[in-house]
């Protein structure tokens, strides 16, 4: 059986987020839809003293642009975010083993395009730290030319799936009789009861980049994750 995920790209993502990459054998990154502002692909969570606060690349308000046609001007963004990560989890068990990792994605390069951030950290994450060996692609490379679900059928059908891995979310407009007439089973990824680990901060908060995981837990970050 043939597993595939299909999943628009976010900043730094929550732990959900790979443990649905490390469910299936193939992860197509779908960034050729349109831009959603206050979404999680510019912004995500961090914990800190304080309680929660989002961390958000600056890419305007124009939604009349694909995911991976978002361009950034305004770099400053970059220090500021590693800034805020270090202040807030420098004191956390496994900052001083992982800190390398992110301060060179933060202050070695200056990122021009959403899409390529988030897909490189995404990658270099799933493979370098949690050790995940799916494959990755992309969908600009199946030729699509349907809308909304269609759409996805026709990803699903292009990268010969056989079962097919979502967020609950797309429960709302995605039709599990529709995928059966092609014969592609559908599953529904549960999200409920994720273990709490020691989080620097009480209380605890599930909902956070899984920069929080890693710096507080290390090399037994997968321990906390469902698909491992």
């Amino acid at each position: 059986m043939r597993k595939v995920a299909i999943l628009q790209s976010n900043y730094i993502p929550w732990k959900g987020y790979f443990d649905i990459i490390n469910s299936v054998d193939e992860f197509i990154f779908h960034d050729d839809l349109q831009y959603t502002k206050n979404d999680w692909r510019n912004r995500n969570k961090i914990k800190t003293a304080n309680g929660t606060i989002w961390l958000t690349i600056p890419c305007g308000s124009n939604e009349k642009r694909l995911i991976n046609e978002v361009e950034i001007s305004d770099f400053s963004w970059q220090k500021k975010h590693w800034n805020l990560i270090q202040y807030s989890y420098s004191k956390a068990k496994y900052w001083n083993e992982y800190k390398s990792f992110f301060e060179d994605f933060y202050l070695r390069e200056q990122w021009e395009n959403l899409s390529e951030l988030n897909q490189y950290l995404i990658l270099k994450i799933s493979k370098e730290i949690l050790g995940i060996k799916t494959t990755f692609s992309n969908s600009t490379a199946y030729n699509l030319i349907n809308k909304k679900m269609e759409r996805v059928v026709e990803l699903l059908k292009k990268s010969n799936a056989d079962w097919y891995l979502s967020g609950p979310a797309a429960k709302s407009y995605l039709s599990e009789e529709v995928l059966r007439k092609e014969n592609i089973d559908i599953a529904w990824m549960d999200y409920s009861d994720y273990p709490e680990y020691n989080q620097l901060y009480p209380p605890f908060e599930h909902n956070v980049s899984i920069l929080d995981l890693i710096f507080n837990c290390g090399k037994d970050t997968t321990k906390y994750m469902k698909s491992f």
